[in-house]
């Protein structure tokens, strides 16, 4: 049976932590945003980093829970890669693209669940 929100978010960022991304940060989004109920956002140093992963993330997530990413946005490529699993978004990004955007400020409110505070 897959499973959704904070457990769903922790497996991801667990799958992450596997793969050495970087910077590892789980924020609770419920009652603040539409979007989407948790937030993982994690870095990565290069290219083939990015990929890494991207590619981890998404297959031990579904190796352990049987969840596939309904969506996924942008490639390695592009610095900055979105898996949505609907109720947690995966925010896979390289750390310019991370210090540019912001996002741990844009949503600041938020509660941590998980990484530094």
């Amino acid at each position: 049976m897959p499973v959704e929100g904070q457990e769903l978010a922790e497996t991801c960022a667990k799958a992450a932590e596997e793969i050495l991304a970087e910077d590892i940060r789980v924020l609770d989004l419920q009652g603040i945003s539409t979007l989407t109920d948790f937030m993982v956002i994690c870095s990565g140093s290069s290219m083939p980093h990015l990929k890494a992963v991207l590619r981890d993330v998404e297959a031990k997530v579904y190796e352990w829970t049987g969840t596939k990413p309904l969506y996924t946005e942008g490639r390695a490529d592009s610095r900055w890669v979105v898996l949505d699993y609907v109720d947690v978004m995966v925010h896979i990004m390289h750390q310019e693209m991370r210090d540019l955007y912001g996002l741990e400020d844009l949503w600041g409110d938020a509660r941590l669940v998980q990484g530094e505070s």
